[in-house]
């Protein structure tokens, strides 16, 4: 590891103390009183959510060995795939944005599936998510527009002006939006040409076009149905592994569903934070988010940390195990053919 790598680390490891400190501040819980909770949770609902970690992924390693079918002629083995997705989730818990790295690199050493192609499908897939991600958003801000809106202007704005109400300004807010969309399609439309010679529109539009043929790359797998059913059944058991949570402890055994779409969607995002396996931005985002729902602030931050506690533990557990599986297979797989320098190895379809 470099200095640049070893200092952007410790920038990551500095923003999530920063934050995980000042969450803890706020709601006044030491650490003490925050083990007692836990302690006393129903643990019979935290080995249900371990089971339906494991599905989800044992499913996105399928979803990902669905996605390499049409592209390398030896299909890797469920094991394998499985194998190398958790190498990768462990690594991003050290090394944050290097998962994926480790994981098609694992991958190679198991199954000789070269790390280029197997990159390439890791790139299609997070497309899938980001289009699932957005839908579930979306979904999620229709069904609870009250409790994200007032959630939202509260977190970055402060309380509301008296008098007004979150669904007019958020209205209003959108209102201004579409009419700057609008704005910006008919200047598109006019400038196209002078637009078209620029070398940043160059540079988005190639992106755009990509992310585009990443999504339309399903067309070509061999089995289309499959890959949708593991797309969806991937995001079901995020849901259950967090919503099933709420029933280990008292304070939380009576939130609903739409509780548990919010708190996903909300933890999802402090997930996504540039900080080590989401420390301190997904208790501050869930913490705050639990209150819209009748938690207190010391309840609400119990929940967040007895969520991403047993996510975590279980990606450490699930990890190590398949280190040592790749550790054991090291020197059979040593004698796999290096089909990086072999370009008859892999054959691209059209």
């Amino acid at each position: 590891m470099n200095l640049k790598n070893i200092l952007k680390y410790l920038v990551s490891l500095s923003i999530a103390g920063g934050l995980l400190w000042f969450t803890f501040q706020q709601s006044h819980l030491d650490a003490a009183g925050l083990w007692q909770k836990i302690k006393a949770a129903d643990y019979r609902w935290v080995l249900l959510s371990a089971v339906l970690t494991l599905v989800a992924h044992w499913s996105r390693a399928e979803r990902w060995r669905i996605l390499l079918e049409p592209v390398v002629p030896q299909r890797p083995t469920s094991l394998d795939t499985t194998v190398s997705v958790l190498t990768g989730y462990l690594a991003n818990m050290a090394l944050p944005r290097a998962g994926e790295f480790i994981r098609c690199g694992t991958l190679y050493r198991l199954s000789a599936v070269p790390v280029n192609v197997s990159f390439g499908a890791v790139v299609a897939e997070r497309l899938f998510d980001l289009l699932m991600l957005v839908l579930l958003l979306a979904a999620t801000f229709v069904l609870e527009f009250d409790r994200i809106s007032q959630f939202f202007l509260e977190f970055l704005g402060g309380k509301l002006p008296k008098g007004s109400s979150g669904s007019g300004i958020l209205l209003l807010a959108g209102a201004v939006l579409l009419g700057g969309a609008l704005l910006a399609w008919f200047l598109f439309n006019r400038y196209r040409e002078a637009l078209g010679r620029h070398p940043l529109y160059q540079k988005v539009s190639g992106f755009l076009k990509g992310l585009l043929d990443g999504l339309l790359s399903v067309r070509k797998i061999h089995r289309p149905g499959a890959f949708v059913f593991h797309t969806l059944l991937i995001w079901t058991m995020y849901y259950l592994m967090s919503y099933t949570l709420f029933f280990a402890m008292p304070a939380t055994e009576n939130l609903g569903p739409l509780a548990g779409l919010t708190i996903l969607m909300v933890g999802t995002l402090g997930m996504a934070a540039p900080t080590p396996g989401g420390i301190g931005s997904f208790h501050l985002l869930v913490g705050q988010v639990a209150l819209l729902y009748g938690l207190t602030t010391q309840d609400g931050q119990i929940l967040a940390t007895f969520i991403h506690g047993v996510s975590t533990l279980m990606i450490i557990i699930l990890g190590v195990l398949a280190l040592l599986v790749v550790l054991l297979r090291r020197n059979k797989t040593t004698e796999l053919p290096d089909v990086l320098d072999d370009p008859k190895a892999v054959k691209l379809e059209p």
